[in-house]
């Protein structure tokens, strides 16, 4: 608890009412937040009150706030011009700044005599860039979309005036290439469609076609009616490219769709970007969940489009914010013109909004290792089992025994959705316990929990969310009466297989759940299955072999069953022992020269 909390509470009981900035500093005095209020008294005192609604950020904030600072404004509109300012001049702490998780790309026009079209990480003096986009997908789709219309050679010649006609590829067999290759075209006429093919990157779709219509016009009236068709072409190529993208409202050429996603690990915004009729770039913020108040939206919009020099005329968001029009008045007063703000609900714009949401939850998919699909697999067993949440962390056991020999077990992870292989372990089972399945399945779960409590293996220091095992009702009754004796909560089900060793059903204590075979659920069920039965089959396989090994060199005189063993865990494998020279077996503690010389013989012929 912050010691300060009584003298910030006096002094902020004799604050101003009026609207104002405050600062919040730390013990050395430094900015750590700065926040703007309609009335400086009721915010201000709101951070130190014994408030358990507030958000992490917040209390953390606040545990470090020696003292604070303020100045007071006339109006709120005011006090949020200044805020925004002050936010750029001391980037505190724990205020958003604009961190967009990007990369830079270009579209580069070469300098050739016939110059190419192609997407660049970087920026040299070897041809004409436009950009700068930041997402390499908007940049690649543009050169793309460049090329296909404008039927621009993507091959890897070069051409120089003195070219030789060459042996066709097969882009220009369907019509997809001018055929430079095949000297269809002169210089002239190639820098033309290059400067139409410019005017398609710099203006976006609708520019292009009006000014291909006028040049096809002028070369119709001068009777060139080739080179009319052959415009005629690209504009056509145009509009088909232009039924690829979603129909925009009319009013809506110049427009900003915000969404954000939220998980345990953070928060996303994505700002998808729409000029002239079609998306130009898209942007993703993300910060810790430490770093965001329940106000990120409003902050990010003044950070974010008062760093702007062009601001669109149509921003839309997911869902209503407090402040809009005071973040309008804001922004308008910047840019000179009207700005529309719309929260739909339904329709075309929903579209939109949902699409950059999936950024954004797709952005966090891939942060936190998992892709929408494991999400939803998740999601969905979470419900179908009765969890309080989505299980991110899952273990799931297999008892394995091959010929009646010893028997093991497997152990595997999957995190968020996916094998996690650092966390597998393997155990071997008593042999007392041989062809008892309950039985070793309670032996294993019991010395994984010791672990966990009393061991030193790190690998065991992560409680499961959910804990999964090869077989039915019986297995998973008795795993709950070892799981008792821990005093542990964690839910346990038991994957049960059909006839031909497919998974068909959850266990219970006392009951099956079915499961939808089309569902993700169900394919994440069958693949940690089939996971956990090859990883506990290899470790059967294995150590069944070594125990082969091991019975193989007992047949030298001098070599008992622990010698073998002794070999075995020296040089870990059979290819090793076979690599081993005499002498290196003579090395090991009681193998003598004699002894080495006839196990080499042995080992060779094995």
């Amino acid at each position: 608890m912050n010691e300060r909390l009584p003298f910030l509470q006096q002094k902020t009981s004799k604050l101003t009412i009026s609207p104002g900035v405050y600062l919040m500093k730390n013990k050395n005095n430094d900015i750590i937040y700065i926040g703007k209020a309609k009335n400086l008294k009721n915010r201000v005192s709101s951070y130190f009150r014994h408030n358990s609604s507030h958000t992490p950020k917040v209390l953390h904030m606040v545990e470090n706030v020696y003292d604070y600072d303020f100045i007071v404004t006339d109006s709120e509109y005011e006090a949020l011009i200044l805020e925004c300012s002050l936010i750029k001049q001391h980037k505190p702490k724990y205020n958003i700044l604009l961190k967009d998780d990007k990369g830079y790309f270009y579209i580069k026009i070469s300098n050739d005599l016939y110059p190419k079209i192609t997407a660049e990480k970087n920026v040299d003096k070897t041809g004409e860039f436009f950009g700068p986009y930041t997402s390499s997908f908007i940049a690649t789709q543009t050169v793309d979309e460049v090329n296909k219309v404008f039927k621009l050679p993507t091959c890897k010649y070069k051409f120089n005036e003195k070219r030789k006609p060459m042996r066709p590829c097969l882009n220009y067999h369907i019509n997809q290439c001018i055929g430079l290759c095949h000297n269809d075209i002169t210089p002239e006429e190639f820098n033309e469609i290059i400067n139409q093919a410019k005017s398609y990157i710099q203006n976006g779709n609708n520019l292009s076609i009006k000014k291909l219509q006028l040049q096809m016009d002028k070369a119709s009236e001068n009777l060139d009616f080739e080179k009319a068709a052959r415009i005629r072409d690209r504009i056509n190529a145009i509009t088909k490219s232009n039924q690829k993208q979603k129909i925009f409202d009319i009013d809506l050429k110049s427009c900003d769709f915000i969404a954000s996603s939220q998980s345990s690990n953070g928060i996303c915004i994505s700002l998808l970007i729409y000029r002239n009729g079609r998306l130009f770039d898209k942007l993703i913020f993300s910060y810790c969940n430490e770093e965001c108040d329940e106000n990120y939206l409003e902050s990010f919009l003044i950070m974010y489009y008062t760093s702007q020099d062009n601001i669109p005329k149509n921003i839309v968001l997911e869902e209503k914010i407090e402040n809009v029009e005071l973040i309008k008045k804001v922004l308008c007063d910047k840019c000179n013109h009207n700005i529309k703000f719309s929260f739909p609900q339904k329709g075309n714009l929903l579209k939109y909004i949902m699409m950059a949401k999936s950024n954004a939850e797709e952005y966090l998919s891939v942060q936190n290792g998992r892709t929408r699909k494991e999400i939803s697999a998740l999601e969905e067993l979470s419900k179908i089992l009765g969890l309080k949440k989505p299980p991110e962390y899952i273990e799931a056991y297999d008892i394995s025994n091959l010929s009646s020999s010893s028997m093991v077990a497997g152990m595997v992870v999957f995190k968020n959705g996916r094998p996690f292989k650092k966390a597998y372990k393997r155990f071997a089972i008593k042999d007392n316990l041989i062809q008892n399945d309950y039985a070793c399945m309670q032996e294993v779960i019991e010395r994984r929990f010791n672990e966990y409590l009393h061991g030193n293996d790190s690998g065991f220091i992560t409680l499961p969310d959910l804990i999964l095992l090869d077989g039915g009702k019986g297995h998973v009754n008795a795993v709950l009466q070892t799981i008792k004796k821990f005093n542990l909560d964690i839910p346990i089900y038991g994957l049960v297989k059909d006839n031909k060793h497919r998974t068909r059903a959850i266990a219970t204590g006392g009951s099956e759940i079915s499961v939808s075979k089309k569902s993700q659920a169900f394919i994440l069920m069958t693949k940690i299955q089939d996971e956990v039965h090859r990883f506990a089959i290899s470790y059967m396989k294995t150590k069944h072999t070594k125990n082969s090994f091991s019975f193989e060199l007992t047949k030298v005189k001098g070599i008992g069953s622990k010698k073998a063993q002794k070999l075995i865990l020296e040089f870990k494998t059979k290819e090793n022992l076979k690599k081993a020279s005499p002498e290196e077996l003579s090395k090991i503690a009681g193998v003598n020269s004699n002894i080495a010389e006839e196990l080499y013989n042995l080992i060779q012929n094995l």
